[in-house]
């Protein structure tokens, strides 16, 4: 065990993470670069946005943008392809999971957490789907979660979004399909990132989620990263429409 797969498929293909600062974000940017594709990604967190870039070198690309606000995403992403070359894998990972008691959401908190965890995938997708259509083809993965269809008694909003990620990939996938532009989800189960374990991984909350798993190893960043490397890469050829479920058989 410890010996993962390659693809020759995303080798020197652009490639854009949105939220690829920290957690699984980073992960993202760290197996594309892996698998020899030309990273680009964007994030809020300008430190340790650039602390990523640098580490991992050329020809990896970096801005911190506000992905609540349309035209600078947009604006970005057209940089990016500029730097990079055309835009063919996308990856809509960006989202705030912060716990809310749904009693007490606001018409405002709503509609801000839709801002992060819904519309971006739309407004990213849109934008890179003429540089894809050119190509003749590609990959878009929109990050969802089980959240989805299990629920969360404190994530009402990000629950609401990710189950409209699900339905946006449907939509998505059969509007492009006949460009060759494949659209699926990925639905992780609880991943454990520095902010969970910082937030929210308490020994009652582990055993919880371990009583309920069938697999009773952590789900790490890496193990998404892998799972959207396979959904973008040539080898899920004719997956598109799909909600790949990566949660150590907890659903």
């Amino acid at each position: 065990m410890g010996e993962f797969a390659s693809y020759p498929s995303l080798k020197g293909r652009t490639v854009f993470v949105t939220g690829g600062a920290t957690g699984i974000g980073a992960a993202f940017v760290q197996a594309f670069n892996s698998q020899g594709g030309r990273v680009a990604f964007v994030d809020l967190n300008e430190a340790a946005g650039q602390g990523l870039a640098a580490e991992l070198g050329a020809p990896v690309w970096f801005r911190r943008c506000d992905v609540t606000d349309p035209q600078a995403l947009q604006a970005a992403i057209r940089d990016a392809a500029e730097a990079l070359g055309p835009i063919t894998v996308l990856i809509n990972s960006v989202a705030n999971d912060t716990r809310q008691v749904a009693a007490e959401v606001t018409p405002e908190v709503w509609r801000k957490t839709l801002a992060v965890n819904l519309d971006p995938a739309f407004i990213a997708a849109t934008a890179v789907f003429p540089m894809m259509k050119t190509a003749g083809g590609g990959a878009i993965v929109n990050v969802s979660s089980i959240n989805a269809t299990t629920g969360h008694a404190d994530l009402a909003a990000y629950s609401a979004d990710k189950g409209a990620i699900n339905a946006l990939t449907k939509s998505l996938a059969h509007a492009w399909g006949a460009d060759r532009i494949r659209v699926n989800a990925l639905s992780p189960g609880w991943v454990i990132t520095p902010r969970q374990t910082e937030l929210w991984l308490t020994p009652q909350a582990e055993a919880e989620w371990t009583r309920l798993a069938a697999l009773k190893d952590r789900i790490m960043p890496d193990d998404i990263a892998r799972a959207a490397l396979f959904l973008a890469s040539d080898d899920s050829r004719m997956m598109t429409g799909q909600n790949l479920v990566v949660d150590a058989g907890r659903t």
